[in-house]
């Protein structure tokens, strides 16, 4: 059997582990973002704070996958919790630091201005600086995305749902009839997923961000 015919044969299957990774990591991108900007707004005033807390962030990065996977599933079990777990924890640090970033370089004479017209401390947060940062911090989300595009792969080690499942059982059964279609169908699928994600981010972008802003 052929790939395209491998194909044919499982499509219902395969649009519906598709789709289960693409809601994993789109969720999971979403809350790495409201945990991340919330870190980010919290430190960003402190270079202290800002270092520590992308210090933290990019050491859960150098975790390896199936290491943190390994010491959570004692903890959570198998299954989609752990592999949230994972994966919130993985997206942290492009959105923390973008966050910190896109804050931090706001010109002091326009926040300034907006206590100057009386805006409080919150309005001027939100109605002035995060509108600011947003085109870093809409970039940490993307980059977020695409990372874990791959690594929720992985996380098929932990029982979690998606295009892992298929690329997991081609390796494990390696040899075997269908084994390198199942491994090929779901490593291309990934990156057709994380392609057309990437797509969406460019919309967003266009939608979002005002020309005069974008670049």
């Amino acid at each position: 059997m052929n790939l395209f015919e491998y194909i044919s044969d499982r499509w219902d299957k395969l649009l519906l582990q598709a789709y289960l990774h693409t809601s994993m990591v789109v969720q999971c991108t979403i809350l790495a973002a409201a945990l991340g900007v919330l870190i980010g707004i919290a430190v960003y005033r402190s270079p202290i704070g800002s270092a520590v807390a992308t210090a933290l962030a990019s050491t859960i990065l150098t975790v390896p996958s199936f290491a943190l996977l390994g010491l959570l599933i004692p903890l959570s079990g198998l299954g989609s919790t752990t592999a949230v777990i994972a994966l919130v924890l993985y997206g942290l640090l492009p959105i923390v630091r973008n966050t910190i970033v896109g804050l931090d370089a706001v010109d002091p004479a326009i926040t300034d201005a907006a206590r100057g017209i009386g805006m409080g401390r919150l309005s001027v947060l939100t109605r002035v600086e995060l509108r600011l940062a947003w085109p870093a911090i809409l970039t940490g989300m993307r980059v977020a995305t695409q990372m874990l595009m791959g690594i929720a792969v992985i996380a098929a080690y932990a029982k979690g749902p998606g295009l892992g499942s298929e690329v997991f059982s081609g390796l494990t059964n390696a040899g075997s009839t269908n084994s390198a279609n199942q491994a090929l169908t779901g490593t291309l699928g990934v990156v057709i997923l994380a392609l057309l994600l990437d797509g969406i981010y460019v919309l967003i972008k266009r939608f979002t961000i005002s020309r005069g802003v974008r670049v």
